[in-house]
């Protein structure tokens, strides 16, 4: 925790340099005001984009810049918790959305799910539906209408990078000349119009060279250079130090980053369009207010305002800002439109050191209650504004300067949920399903909101306000979260999935909170075919606003039992309600409080096993459940601290399994490897699981020579030879066969060992289609008395999605 807070005060000293709106960062605003072009960045993940051009293009250029990021990562890794396929997706979201607010872009995403790595963009657009999602690619630049775009990978060179990166840009290269055809995604025009991107450019460097020399000697005649080593004298900061701000919220990934001092040349190559003269991208491109008709005397209003504005008294600039806002409404309808009046509008607010806060008094709350608002404003000017109305509620309230006002509201909360809207229906493996097609691409759910009538020197003018809980912690100080509308009941599985190794009967566990003032009804338990339950149907009694109780079934299986889902049903006053929701908490410090709503529902998996006896000892590295579902089969498993167990204490195991990328994020293992091999020495046996080939504390993770590589088999129903049929891991306590490597999920397996010592055995070769065999994916070796293995087989997923093979493999690899 104590890590965690210091990363989080680091990001939020820069985030407050930052955000606050001092004198000069309000000018800045204003020269934003008046330059009328965009430039949308297109790749594949959170963490792929370019933070430094992005916020280069957005607070230098004064571009109206966004990111398009196909996927929400969440196939990805997570360094800071356990979460893992979905629930990563929505910290990784927020980690973009959190950079999006330091480097001054907007963000947005396609439905698009990161499956896991891919070798190849035929086998990603196959799995993501190319159609689709080419078609949300074609409808964002429609909407966003950006004069350039540029794309992180190149289109040209499928299967050098991960297959999303090349698809991202094959996509983007392909939508280029489809936006602006009217007989391309022809339904999209109901509601938006053809649009013409200028130029596309492809964010070179020397890595897609292969090295800084051949980068150095490369012909740079179709190439930008531009300098983002800026300094910004106003804001008193660089872009190196709000990109490394920026890049830094991408704390799941390990990606914290520290700015570079000096100039920093970026290099985009053009791939459509006509070449500018010079390195300017924009050049050619008209970013002023006569692109749009009637804008010349907004541009002209904006130009005096920057001539007339006082650094020491912003507010002065409040009448123009007004007259601009007035001009700017009179326009005809239009992106550019819509962007200037939230931009002046801001800038109206800063201006004034006006705030408007709605606080509701409770986190979250459900379709149809009342929600009791506090209303606070404040404005520190000696401008005139008056609050005319708030949502449906009339006020006519003077403000004075520098004297709070405070006022209670009430608001009926609709029937639309406030979770993660992606997640609400269940999606398929690589698309997710969003009943709402509105909201496809938008970064999140919709604030709950409430729009603010003002008058300001006799103008009307309407902000809308997002709705927050906020409490006050005793060691971050003000916490603000949004508020959510939630499900009825969350009912939450104990298990996500439960392994039956055995004909006993297991308790099925599901908590059920209540969101709502009071619950009173049934919770039923549905199941496949084969099972029998002691009681289905049970009474639920909860009288208070997120009070929570057990509901428990004892449920068996017969000989006919077929694995599969099992959900939940709601029934009130003998009436089945609709559709039952898991609703669960993501509680990070450096990104808001999330209420994730999914389906509620969990796997039932029919196991054949035999657990070996043997004493086991894992060790957590970067974060996995592999310990926690051995102990779900009822097989005891024990942690051990690294730091401070003893050779001694270590020699009590039969068995001591690493963790995931253990031996790249624990120091300690410098120096304590030698007592995990001397450990075999003795007799043990010793189970190190994946790890990265880069960033390692150290190379010695075998007592035998072994070298890493950045081979895997992405393509989970690859064919698995076992070369080494008479092994012990493949045949006590489990005959392993092919049967064994069927249901697999995601990816057979990752960071396969590419040389090793001749003492070590390869046990399995596997291979993506068209790619030569790999043999390094599961190494044994005897070590003295005992033995010693390497395995990059992802049995960190296999084991929480209840695949039986691996379940059955790794116990063997216990009983060596």
């Amino acid at each position: 925790m104590h890590k965690k807070f210091v990363l989080f005060t680091l990001a939020l000293s820069y985030f407050i340099s930052l955000s606050a709106q001092n004198s000069g960062s309000i000018y800045r605003q204003m020269e934003k005001l008046n330059f009328l072009g965009s430039m949308l960045y297109v790749a594949a993940h959170p963490d792929d984009e370019n933070t430094a051009l992005i916020s280069h293009f957005s607070n230098h250029v004064h571009a109206h810049s966004a990111y398009l990021s196909l996927t929400r990562g969440d196939g990805g890794q997570n360094l800071i918790g356990t979460e893992l396929r979905e629930m990563l997706g929505v910290i990784r979201t927020n980690e973009l959305i959190q950079a999006r607010k330091i480097d001054g872009g907007n963000q947005f995403f396609s439905s698009a799910i990161d499956f896991g790595y891919s070798k190849h963009p035929k086998e990603t657009l196959k799995i993501w539906d190319k159609t689709q999602i080419l078609g949300e690619v074609v409808q964002r630049i429609r909407s966003f209408q950006p004069d350039i775009i540029i794309h992180r990978f190149d289109h040209r060179t499928p299967g050098r990078t991960h297959g999303h990166h090349t698809s991202s840009a094959l996509l983007s290269h392909q939508a280029f000349s489809l936006t602006n055809d009217p007989n391309s995604y022809p339904e999209q025009l109901t509601t938006l119009k053809p649009w013409q991107v200028k130029r596309q450019f492809f964010n070179t460097s020397w890595w897609f060279y292969g090295n800084r020399e051949r980068f150095e000697k490369a012909d740079k005649t179709n190439l930008l250079a531009l300098e983002i080593g800026n300094y910004d004298a106003l804001k008193g900061i660089s872009n190196s130090e709000i990109a490394a701000t920026s890049r830094s919220s991408h704390k799941s990934q390990g990606f914290g980053s520290s700015p570079s001092l000096g100039g920093r040349t970026e290099y985009i190559e053009l791939v459509n369009g006509d070449r500018p003269a010079s390195d300017d991208p924009f050049e050619g491109i008209n970013t002023t207010w006569t692109r749009l008709e009637g804008g010349e005397k907004v541009g002209k209003l904006v130009a005096q305002a920057l001539k007339e504005y006082d650094f020491k008294a912003p507010q002065k600039s409040v009448p123009l800002l007004i007259d601009i806002h007035k001009t700017i409404e009179g326009l005809s309808p239009s992106v550019w439109k819509n962007r200037k009046l939230k931009a002046v509008k801001a800038l109206i607010k800063s201006c004034t050191g006006l705030s408007l806060q709605l606080n509701s008094d409770t986190a979250y709350g459900i379709a149809g209650e009342n929600l009791k608002i506090s209303f606070n404003s404040v404005h520190q000017s000696e401008q005139e504004i008056n609050i005319k109305k708030i949502g449906a509620t009339q006020l006519n309230k003077v403000l004075s300067s520098n004297i709070a006002y405070k006022k209670t509201l009430q608001h009926r909360l609709e029937k639309k949920l406030g979770s993660p809207y992606w997640l609400l229906e269940k999606g398929s493996l690589g698309i997710f399903k969003i009943k709402d097609k509105t909201l496809i691409g938008q970064p999140e759910s919709p604030a709950l909101s409430l729009p603010i009538e003002l008058s300001i020197n006799g103008t009307t003018i309407v902000f809308e306000e997002t709705i927050n809980y906020r409490i006050n912690d005793p060691v971050r100080g003000e916490v603000v979260t949004p508020f959510y509308t939630l499900p009825q009941l969350g009912i939450n599985f104990e298990k996500e999935v439960n392994l039956y190794p055995n004909n006993s009967a297991q308790t099925i566990r599901l908590e059920v909170t209540n969101y709502g003032q009071r619950f009173e009804g049934e919770v039923e338990l549905c199941f496949p075919n084969g099972w029998t339950v002691d009681q289905a149907k049970k009474k639920v009694n909860l009288n208070e606003r997120g009070a929570s109780a057990f509901v428990s079934y004892q449920l068996s299986p017969t000989a006919k039992a077929e694995s599969g889902l099992m959900g939940p049903l709601v029934h009130v006053n003998e009436k089945t309600m609709g559709k039952s929701f898991s609703v669960k908490e993501i509680n990070y410090e450096h990104i808001p409080k999330q209420y994730v709503s999914q389906p509620s529902e969990a796997k039932l998996v029919r196991l054949d096993l035999t657990l070996p006896d043997k004493k086991v000892g894992y060790i957590l590295g970067a974060g996995d459940l592999v310990q926690t579902n051995l102990q779900a089969i009822g097989f005891p498993v024990s942690s051990i601290d690294i730091e401070s167990i003893s050779q001694e204490e270590l020699n009590q195991f039969d068995t001591v399994l690493v963790g995931i990328r253990a031996f790249n994020v624990l120091e300690s293992l410098k120096y304590k490897n030698q007592l995990l091999f001397d450990f075999a020495v003795q007799g043990g046996t010793l189970i190190v699981q994946y790890n990265t080939s880069r960033r390692m504390q150290t190379k010695e993770i075998l007592p035998y020579s072994i070298e890493l590589s950045r081979d895997r088999v992405t393509d989970e129903n690859s064919r698995i030879r076992i070369l080494e049929p008479k092994h012990a891991a493949f045949n006590s306590p489990h005959q392993i066969t092919a049967k064994d490597f069927e249901g697999w999920v995601q990816e057979r397996g990752l960071y396969f060992a590419s040389n090793w010592d001749p003492k070590i055995t390869p046990l399995l070769g596997m291979n993506d289609e068209g790619e030569s065999e790999k043999l390094g994916s599961l190494l044994v070796a005897p070590h003295g008395k005992g033995t010693v293995v390497y395995t990059g087989l992802s049995f960190f997923r296999e084991l929480p999605a209840g695949v039986p093979g691996a379940y059955r493999l790794l116990l063997n690899l216990i009983a060596l």
